[in-house]
C-alpha cells in the first residue's frame, strides 16, 4: 500500500484525523491539543535516539543511533510515531507509513495525550516545569552550543560525559525546583522555632524571686553542617550545587540534563500503562469509526495486531514482555470487570508499579502465559517460576530507581573529596565495576577532587572504587 507522502493521502489523513478527534472527545477522552507533523524515517530515528527533536549534541547519541539502525535493519524495531506530552502535545508521524498505519497512529497518539494530561506523574511534571519541553530543550541546546564556542568542545564534552552518565540519578520524590541545604544558622533558627514552648507562669515567678540569679545563656558554637545532611540520591542536583569549583555554564549543563531526566521519568515509569492505554483507545476508536473505508480499517487492524502481539516472528517464544501487549490486555481486563470509569481512575492514580502489582492477576498471568525464566550455563533456558509475585517483580525490577543502581552522595569531606555509597540492599543490583570506574572518572573531572564509591562485591565483601583523574 502507498505511503503517506502524496497530497491526496495527506488530505485523506487530515480528514480522518479530524473525525477521529471528534469521536475521541465524544467517548470521553480529555487531552491538550495535539500538533501532528509528518517527518521522514531518518528524522524519526534521530528523535527516537536523542529523545527530543532538538537536544544537546553528544557522542553517546551517535552510539544509540547505530544501535537503533542495526535493530531496525534486523526487523526488531520499527518506529511508527513519537509523541511529546505538553500543552500542546507534539506528535511526529513517519511519512513512510501507509495511510491505514498513520490513521491508527493518530488514534494511538490521542490515547497517549489523554493519559499524559490526566495521569498524576505526568501532571506533576507539567505543574513543575510547564508544558513546553520542546522549546525549553531547544533553548538549552543553544546555550550548550554557545558554551562550546566559548570554552571549547573538549571542556564541554567532559561535562556532558559526567552529566549524561548520571542521567537517571535523580530523586523523583523531590521537587524539580528545590532549595539548597539550610545553613547552620538556618538550622538553629528552625530548631528554636520547633521547640520553643509558651512561657511557664510558675517559672517566670520563680525566676523573679529575690536572690535568684539568672542562669547564663549557653554559648552556641555553630559547627560545620554535614553535607549532605542525609544521603542524597539526586546526584545531578548535588553536583550542580556543591561541586567545589563548578562554573556557571557547567552547572547549567547539569541542571539541563536533570530537568530533561525529570521529563522522561513519567514516560519510563508508566510505559506499560501508557502504551496499553493508547493501544486500547486506538483499537476502540477504529472499531467505532464508521466513517473509515472497510479496506482501510482491516489494514489498520492488521497493524494493531502486529503492535500488540505477545510473540516474536513466527510465534517464537518471547523472552521479553511487550509493553503494548501486556498493557492492552490488562486494560481490556480491567474495563471488562470494573468499567471504564474505574479504569480512568486507575489511569489517573497509578504508575506501572501499582498497576502491575494490583491488577496483573493470577488468572491473567496464566492467560498471557507469563513466567520467570532462567538461563543455565550451557545456554539452555527453562521456566523458573510462575508465581504471581515473582512475575510482578521480574517485570518491575528493571524499572526500580529509573533502571539504575541506587547511588547516594554520602559525605563531603573538609578537603572537598566526595564519598558516594551504593545502596545495594534496597535496589538488589550489583555494579559493573568497570563501568563504575568510567563514571567516577567522568565525575572526577568536574568535581576536581577525589571521588570514591563504596559498594559490595559478589561475595558480600566491601569494595571501594576511586576516581583515577582529578
Amino acid at each position: 500500500m502507498c505511503t503517506t507522502t502524496s497530497a491526496e493521502a495527506i488530505e485523506q489523513l487530515r480528514k480522518y484525523s479530524s473525525q477521529i478527534e471528534d469521536l475521541a472527545r465524544k467517548l470521553g477522552l480529555d487531552y491538550y491539543p495535539v500538533d501532528f507533523e509528518m517527518v521522514p524515517n531518518n528524522f524519526m530515528m534521530e528523535i527516537a535516539v536523542y529523545g527530543l527533536p532538538v537536544r544537546m549534541h553528544h557522542w553517546s547519541f551517535g552510539v544509540r543511533y547505530i544501535h537503533q539502525l542495526i535493530r531496525q535493519g534486523m526487523g526488531h524495531s520499527r518506529i511508527f510515531e513519537v509523541m511529546f506530552p505538553g500543552d500542546p502535545c507534539h506528535a511526529y508521524l513517519v511519512n513512510g507509513n501507509t495511510l491505514p498505519e498513520n490513521t491508527l497512529v493518530t488514534a494511538h497518539v490521542l490515547g497517549h495525550a489523554d493519559f499524559a494530561k490526566n495521569n498524576h506523574l505526568f501532571a506533576r511534571f507539567m505543574e513543575q516545569a510547564g508544558g513546553h519541553i520542546l522549546e525549553q530543550a531547544a533553548a538549552r541546546a543553544h546555550r550548550i552550543e554557545q558554551a562550546i564556542q566559548e570554552h571549547g568542545q573538549e571542556r564541554v564534552e567532559a561535562v556532558l560525559d559526567a552529566a549524561l552518565a548520571l542521567e537517571p540519578h535523580i530523586d523523583v520524590n523531590r521537587d524539580l525546583h528545590r532549595a539548597l541545604y539550610p545553613t547552620p544558622k538556618e538550622q538553629e533558627a528552625a530548631s528554636h522555632q520547633r521547640h520553643e514552648a509558651p512561657p511557664d507562669p510558675f517559672l517566670q515567678r520563680f525566676r523573679s524571686l529575690p536572690g535568684e540569679t539568672p542562669m547564663p545563656e549557653a554559648s552556641h558554637n555553630l559547627r560545620r553542617a554535614a553535607i549532605p545532611p542525609q544521603p542524597e540520591y539526586d546526584l545531578l542536583w548535588f553536583i550542580a550545587h556543591y561541586a567545589p569549583e563548578l562554573e556557571d555554564w557547567e552547572r547549567d549543563i547539569f541542571m539541563a540534563v536533570r530537568e530533561e531526566s525529570f521529563y522522561f521519568y513519567p514516560v519510563f515509569a508508566c510505559q506499560i500503562m501508557n502504551e496499553g492505554w493508547a493501544s486500547y483507545w486506538h483499537a476502540r476508536l477504529l472499531r467505532e469509526a464508521e466513517f473509515l473505508p472497510q479496506d482501510l480499517y482491516l489494514s489498520a487492524i492488521k497493524a494493531h495486531s502486529d503492535v500488540v502481539r505477545p510473540y516474536a516472528a513466527e510465534r517464537q517464544l518471547a523472552l521479553a514482555v511487550n509493553p503494548y501487549h501486556l498493557g492492552f490486555s490488562m486494560w481490556e481486563d480491567i474495563i471488562e470487570k470494573h468499567g471504564l470509569s474505574n479504569a480512568r481512575r486507575i489511569m489517573k492514580e497509578e504508575d506501572d508499579f501499582g498497576f502491575v502489582r494490583n491488577y496483573l492477576t493470577k488468572d491473567l498471568i496464566e492467560k498471557l502465559e507469563l513466567f520467570v525464566y532462567e538461563q543455565r550455563g550451557d545456554g539452555d533456558i527453562r521456566i523458573a517460576n510462575t508465581d504471581v509475585h515473582a512475575v510482578h517483580e521480574a517485570i518491575l525490577s528493571p524499572k526500580f530507581n529509573y533502571g539504575a543502581p541506587r547511588i547516594a552522595a554520602n559525605h563531603l569531606h573538609v578537603d572537598g573529596s566526595l564519598q558516594l555509597v551504593h545502596d545495594n540492599q534496597s535496589d538488589g543490583r550489583g555494579l559493573d565495576l568497570g563501568r563504575a570506574e568510567r563514571v567516577l572518572e567522568y565525575i572526577g573531572r568536574v568535581w576536581r577532587r577525589p571521588v570514591t564509591l563504596h559498594t559490595t562485591g559478589e561475595r558480600g565483601e566491601a569494595r571501594v572504587v576511586t576516581s583515577k583523574r582529578v
